[in-house]
Formats: structure tokens, C-alpha cells, sequence
């Protein structure tokens, strides 16, 4: 019996020790997420030597995405290189960039230091090709926008294409069939030759294995990210292809060179999630979430990177209530600029920043530090919320001005102390009914894309979404 009594004392201190410093390490990822959870707005920027080909090679358009070009075209590996030669952004203009994102409401920028045809934007002692070493431009661009970042108190984080790298050997290749790039006649020959070499199209890549890649490429320069740019606030991993868990653990360990840095779910799924989940192009649904912190990434027209044929740009009022209906949800949203290979960012992408940011002059609070709706979902529009003193914040977006000018809010019960427009502090009449929450509004919205009502009741309300356990979406 003494025996057995000394086991559970045992095992109970253990797990008392476990817990505490599994709320310990909980309490340190709040407080590293803390700025990041106020933000809910941030920029990504791909930028790289595929700007230069913009969407073609030798004459032919290339399908999909264009910084996806050396692999959906099947370049070979030396004849990409030479598209360093004409990489000379004369025209980048750090400061003006980091400017143009927080004149949009933007709090972070997350630039691609690497992305998956292995070119770094920075000086790398690990590898070649990179923008000091491959082309005429001969300087670093991660130094003068880190710079930048730190004069506009924004956030600086770095997307790295840790597994994925068809350019230095070694590097893994997601296998995609040459359809997808054109109609190349060596389709057949050049699909045989990547299903019987892992996703590799040339025999230049597989020179090395991925363990040496790992350990000569991805973990040094994953080293210089963090060690020569001051201050990084995200490292944005990408595309865990032929990862394994030793692989992410050596990447994972560098994180210890800055403490206070987050990092998204894409090391090596699923022992390395984490700070936040990451899905792609879409905005979740209700049900997909799970209570982990999470954001979605999105371009302004169909590509990442800068290809000069796709026009398919989406409006400002898309972009305006996708952050909205995203930070409804508790998420953050990532918007994607992609430059040309001079350095200029689209006119497109301007203009539509400039418009979102003139919505977040006048209705920035609804969004930055706000929680998600405690609301079932709204047929007019969205709801985020803030919680102070034991109150609560409802900020009201309404995509749907109502004809009869009567906006019900339902399952609002609590007493209303102030209801009042973001745009031009209008105080707004409200009734209670059996319905809910009846708001009064003026004839005409102040804002066609999203007005926002500012609604202060007393006490907490209580969450009426619902909320599933699936975590598919994400």
C-alpha cells in the first residue's frame, strides 16, 4: 500500500510539473501573440527572380501561378539562373513600401526571403544564388526594408521555403505534371523523369540529398534571417514537402535566437504546429474553427508573384469585407502585393490599398484588437467585439443597408448605453423586442462598401455561435 501511495505521489508531482510548465510555455506564446492578435491586419510581399519572367518563357504563357514558373515550366535549372541577370529593381523603394502598407492599416509585413526556386533576396554566405552573388543589382533587400520597418514601427516577418528548393541541390520538388505549365511536347518524357526522381526535372537538383540541402542550405540561412536583420517577428515557413521530423527540429531549434518570434503551422505537419494556422485563399467557415489562432492568406488577383497578364484583380470592397468577415471569425488577414522586377508595386495593388486604407482611417477600431462575434451569423453584415470593464463592444459592419432603415440585431438583450456611427459619431436610436436589438439608422449608409455602428451594452453577451469541433477548413 506504501508503495502504491508513493506512486501517486509521484506520478501527481509530475503532472503537476508537466502542467506548470505547460502553462508556463502557454502564458509565453500569449504573450508572443499578443501584438499579433491586436494587429489582424498584415502585408505579404512575393518578390523574387520569377518577376522577371513574369508568367512566360520562351514565348509561351505559363499556367497557374507565376512564382511557381521554374516548376510548372519545367526550367531547367541553369537556364532560370540566367533570369538573375535582369533582376535589377533600380526602382525599390523600402521606405515607400513599408509606408504605403501602414497608410493601409497594415501592421506586418511578411516578405518571401526564399521562396521555392531557392533565390534569397539576401546576402547568404550558404548559397550563391542569392541577390548580391547572381545579379546586377549586388545588394541586399531585406536590409533596407528591415530598416524601414523599425522607423514605422511595423512588424518584419520572413517566409522561408524550407523543404521545397529547385535550384540549390538537394532541395525537394513538389511533382506537378507538365499540363499544368503548356502544352510541351516532351510532356510525356518530362513526367516519367519527375515520377521516377521525387518532383525533379533536372538532373541538377538531385546532385545532393535533401539532408544535405538541410543541414549546408536551409539551416544557415534560416540562421542569417535571424541573426542580421535586428528584430523578426514571424518566420513564415512554407510547403513542408519530403520533410521529416528530424529535418524540422534542427530548423526549429533556431527559433531559439529570437524569443519572442511566432511561426505558422507549415514546419512539418503534425508535430510542428505552431503558432497559427494558415488557410489559403479562402476564409474558413464557422465550423472549421477550433479556437487555435489562425489567418488567412490571400492575393488581390490570382497569382503571388508578378505575372504581368492576370488582370483579375479584386475590388476594394472584396478586400474590405474579407477583413472584416475575417476578424468577425477571430482571424487575421495577410494581403498579398507582388512586384515587378524593377521594384514597383502594380498601380492595381495601390489604388486598392489606398482605398482600404481611407476604410481603416475611419473604422480601424472595429478591426484592430477586436474578438470574434458572439452572434449567430448576420444576413446584413458582420460583428466583431471588444470587452472592457465588464462590458462589451459590438462593432456592427453592415454590407446590407435595410430598406425600412431598421437594422435588428437579435440576440442582443443587454442594455444599451451608446449606439453611434465610426463614421461621423451619429448617435442612433434603439429598441428592445423579442427579436433582439432594433437600431434606427439615417436614410443613406456612410459607407457603400461597410458602415460600422459602434454599439456599447452593459454586462458580457453570451457566444451564440456555433462552434463546431472539425478542424478540416483550416
Amino acid at each position: 500500500m506504501k508503495k502504491l501511495v508513493s506512486a501517486i505521489v509521484l506520478f501527481c508531482g509530475l503532472w503537476q510539473a508537466v502542467a506548470a510548465q505547460t502553462s508556463a510555455r502557454d502564458v509565453s506564446r500569449d504573450k508572443r501573440m499578443e501584438w499579433w492578435r491586436e494587429a489582424r491586419f498584415g502585408m505579404f510581399i512575393h518578390w523574387g527572380v520569377y518577376s522577371v519572367p513574369a508568367g512566360y518563357y520562351n514565348g509561351q504563357s505559363i499556367k497557374r501561378i507565376g512564382e511557381w514558373i521554374m516548376n510548372r515550366g519545367k526550367i531547367p535549372v541553369e537556364e532560370y539562373k540566367a533570369f538573375a541577370a535582369q533582376f535589377n529593381p533600380v526602382k525599390y523603394d523600402p521606405d515607400a513600401w513599408v509606408k504605403m502598407a501602414k497608410e493601409a492599416g497594415m501592421k506586418y509585413i511578411v516578405i518571401t526571403a526564399k521562396h521555392h526556386d531557392g533565390f534569397a533576396l539576401f546576402k547568404s554566405e550558404a548559397s550563391k544564388w542569392n541577390m548580391v552573388d547572381a545579379t546586377p543589382y549586388v545588394k541586399d533587400l531585406l536590409k533596407p526594408l528591415a530598416e524601414a520597418c523599425r522607423k514605422y514601427g511595423m512588424k518584419l516577418g520572413f517566409y522561408y521555403s524550407h523543404a521545397q528548393d529547385w535550384t540549390n541541390p538537394g532541395g525537394a520538388a513538389a511533382r506537378k505534371v507538365a499540363s499544368e505549365g503548356w502544352a510541351n511536347p516532351d510532356s510525356a518524357a518530362i513526367d516519367a523523369y519527375t515520377a521516377a526522381n521525387s518532383g525533379h526535372w533536372d538532373p541538377a537538383q538531385t546532385t545532393k540529398t535533401m539532408a544535405q540541402y538541410i543541414d549546408e542550405v536551409a539551416v544557415p540561412q534560416v540562421k542569417e534571417l535571424l541573426t542580421n536583420y535586428g528584430d523578426v517577428a514571424i518566420l513564415w515557413w512554407d510547403t513542408p514537402t519530403n520533410m521529416t521530423d528530424e529535418f524540422a527540429e534542427k530548423l526549429n531549434a533556431l527559433l531559439a535566437l529570437q524569443p519572442n518570434i511566432i511561426t505558422n503551422d507549415r514546419l512539418k505537419r503534425p508535430n510542428f504546429p505552431g503558432d497559427y494556422k494558415t488557410p489559403e485563399q479562402r476564409i474558413p467557415k464557422e465550423t472549421d474553427l477550433d479556437g487555435r489562432d489562425w489567418e488567412t492568406c490571400m492575393t488581390m488577383n490570382n497569382t503571388w508573384g508578378f505575372k504581368k497578364d492576370d488582370h483579375e484583380w479584386k475590388s476594394a470592397e472584396v478586400m474590405i469585407r474579407n477583413l472584416i468577415d475575417i476578424a468577425s471569425k477571430g482571424g487575421n488577414y495577410l494581403l498579398n502585393v507582388g512586384p515587378k522586377a524593377d521594384g514597383t508595386i502594380p498601380d492595381e495593388s495601390i489604388a486598392r490599398l489606398q482605398q482600404v486604407g481611407a476604410w481603416m482611417k475611419v473604422n480601424g477600431e472595429s478591426i484592430y484588437g477586436t474578438k470574434a462575434s458572439p452572434l449567430a451569423p448576420l444576413s446584413w453584415g458582420r460583428c466583431t467585439k471588444k470587452e472592457q470593464n465588464g462590458n462589451t463592444i459590438l462593432y456592427l459592419s453592415v454590407f446590407n443597408w435595410p430598406a425600412d432603415k431598421k437594422l435588428v440585431v437579435p440576440g442582443v438583450t443587454q442594455p444599451v448605453t451608446s449606439a453611434t456611427l465610426l463614421a461621423n459619431g451619429k448617435k442612433l436610436a434603439t429598441a428592445s423586442s423579442k427579436n433582439g436589438l432594433t437600431i434606427t439608422l439615417p436614410e443613406q449608409a456612410p459607407d457603400k462598401m461597410a458602415s460600422v455602428i459602434k454599439l456599447q451594452v452593459k454586462g458580457k453577451i453570451t457566444d451564440k455561435r456555433f462552434t463546431g469541433a472539425g478542424t478540416s477548413g483550416l
